[in-house]
């Protein structure tokens, strides 16, 4: 199952999960991506706004109501996994209305795959590009020899002593979970290098939660500014029907 988190009351973006994107509503457009991702048994949005509901009702997809109260994105989650019957559960960020449907599905595969080797977790990277090194919005991740997640960082890691030596990756902000994965994750306390780094994932890793990372050309451009609104906007424009 595939659950989308939406919250009305963004900081930088006010009322981002509604912001008009070429005639339809952010979560909307995000729902429909992740609708024509093969091999989900079912989509749904976990919101504490009825307006965000509503928009996700018309685009063909349950809406489940969860406490204003949750701090992120995987509390709402867990909030609703809770009375879930669903095994593995993907995260999937409601700002994220350009992401390929291949990705949720590399994700879906890539946590199936992994619970045969009793990992709990999945996310996903992709090759960093020039000039993100050193961009904190870029978080980082470095990978094991069994490729698991060893470290998350909004540094450049790992420092390029030997150049060419250990390829470096950007992490894509999407997860999925086994379910009693998820809801101990929300019960446990964050470890230090997440309140650091500001990076929630840190808390799955320092608490021996192992992440498998699958790697591939996933380019997203997730919206919190007016300005990746209006970049989004324009890719849109370029084909009204996959923003592509």
């Amino acid at each position: 199952m595939a659950v989308i988190p939406a919250r009305l009351a963004s900081t930088r973006l006010p009322r981002k999960a509604l912001a008009d994107i070429c005639g339809e509503p952010m979560i909307a457009r995000v729902a429909r991506r992740v609708l024509a991702a093969r091999g989900l048994d079912a989509v749904l949005v976990a919101t504490d706004s009825e307006e965000i509901a509503q928009a996700a009702r018309r685009t063909g997809v349950r809406a489940v109501m969860t406490s204003p109260a949750c701090a992120t994105g995987t509390d709402r989650i867990a909030e609703v996994a809770a009375d879930l019957d669903a095994d593995l559960i993907l995260n999937i960020q409601g700002d994220e209305p350009l992401l390929p449907p291949a990705a949720v599905e590399a994700l879906a595969q890539e946590l199936a795959d992994g619970v045969a080797r009793g990992r709990e977790m999945a996310t996903l990277a992709r090759p960093l590009e020039p000039g993100e090194e050193d961009l904190p919005q870029v978080v980082k991740v470095v990978l094991a020899e069994d490729g698991t997640a060893m470290y998350f960082s909004r540094s450049s890691v790992p420092h390029p002593r030997n150049p060419g030596a250990c390829p470096m990756l950007a992490h894509v902000g999407l997860y999925g979970y086994t379910r009693s994965a998820l809801l101990r994750l929300a019960r446990l306390a964050p470890t230090g290098p997440e309140r650091a780094e500001g990076l929630e994932q840190l808390r799955a890793l320092g608490h021996g939660i192992r992440i498998g990372v699958s790697t591939g050309p996933w380019r997203t451009l997730a919206v919190d500014t007016p300005e990746d609104l209006e970049r989004v906007r324009a890719r849109f424009r370029t084909d009204t029907l996959t923003g592509e």
